[in-house]
């Protein structure tokens, strides 16, 4: 069984947005790190955009210039993974959210990797266990579900399988502590796992409220930014609930759920938008709201400025 301490060489499997933040994470911590992916134009460009969020990240206090550099001399790139993967001692799987891939990876992976490395999907919603399931040693398989932007958002999924070993809970526990990461036990495998569940329940009744006409989808937004929102970083809904007492939150529940919505289907709405090719920023802007270029501009800028500052101040807080 392996600990903290015998982690050497990671290996990440994929070279989109998740698996070269995720790359770039291990390597800052680090770690020796090989980055496979079968397009060559693809790890072509792996250097470059690390080089760019190394540097936005020290240019915002997260990080220092002199840095950038010895971090991208510890990644390496290949189009074999079996060269990949030969040595490594934690394995990280990031490629696209297809089944079928996913399993075949597994499987040679068991092949390929030695009886001790510890293999993770990065998968945001898939079934690790479902994924494991066309390989031998399933016991060292483990999900370990990143959010994005990788190398910003602390959180990681450390989702256990019906196969996971208990010291590969542990191990890989330790090691997103060990990058910097905030890992939490997802003690069994399920939909959604604990952020996501939570996250699209919270949709579901943001898209209910526009589609039954209680509000428009700017005022919902902007209900939740200027109210709970604000506080959710530091007071977390079941932190409130025993803030608040019990017996009130049994009383609001008891008179509120029989409102709320609690349908097992995806809303009509939502459905809608998508026949009708509005599907919000990837078609030019429509979607449940309108956005101009210059909007969706200042969105994504907005929320890259914000979670560095909101970082900045969970680790500040950590620290006292």
């Amino acid at each position: 069984m392996r600990r903290l301490d015998d982690i050497r060489k990671v290996a990440v499997l994929g070279s989109g947005m998740m698996g070269t933040g995720c790359a770039m994470v291990f390597a800052g911590a680090g770690y020796d790190v090989v980055l496979y992916d079968v397009v060559p134009e693809a790890l072509a460009k792996v250097a470059q955009n690390m080089r760019s969020d190394l540097t936005f990240l020290a240019e915002r206090g997260l990080g220092r210039l002199e840095d950038v550099q010895p971090t991208l001399d510890r990644v390496s790139t290949t189009l074999v993974m079996e060269d990949a993967v030969a040595d490594a001692d934690f394995v990280l799987e990031a490629v696209i959210e297809d089944m079928t891939l996913k399993q075949d990876i597994f499987r040679n992976l068991d092949q390929m990797c030695g009886p001790e490395a510890v293999l993770a999907t990065n998968t945001s919603v898939m079934s690790p266990t479902e994924i494991a399931g066309k390989a031998q040693r399933r016991d060292r398989i483990v999900g370990t579900h990143w959010w994005n932007p990788p190398f910003l958002i602390p959180l990681v999924e450390v989702v256990q399988t019906e196969e996971t070993a208990p010291w590969v809970i542990e191990l890989t526990m330790d090691l997103h502590r060990a990058i910097g990461k905030h890992p939490v036990h997802a003690r069994k495998d399920v939909p959604g796992f604990i952020a996501n569940r939570l996250q699209h329940a919270l949709w579901r009744e943001a898209v209910s409220i526009v589609e039954h006409g209680i509000a428009d989808a700017a005022t919902v937004d902007e209900s939740l930014k200027y109210g709970p929102g604000l506080r959710l970083p530091v007071l977390a809904p079941l932190e409130n609930a025993d803030l608040v007492g019990l017996d009130l939150v049994l009383a609001i529940h008891d008179y509120v759920f029989p409102y709320l919505e609690d349908r097992h289907d995806a809303s009509p709405l939502v459905r809608e938008r998508v026949d009708a090719g509005e599907l919000g920023f990837k078609s030019g802007g429509a979607g449940l709201q309108t956005w101009t270029t210059e909007e969706q501009k200042e969105l994504r800028s907005g929320l890259l400025d914000y979670l560095c500052k909101a970082v900045q101040d969970l680790k500040e807080r950590e620290n006292r």
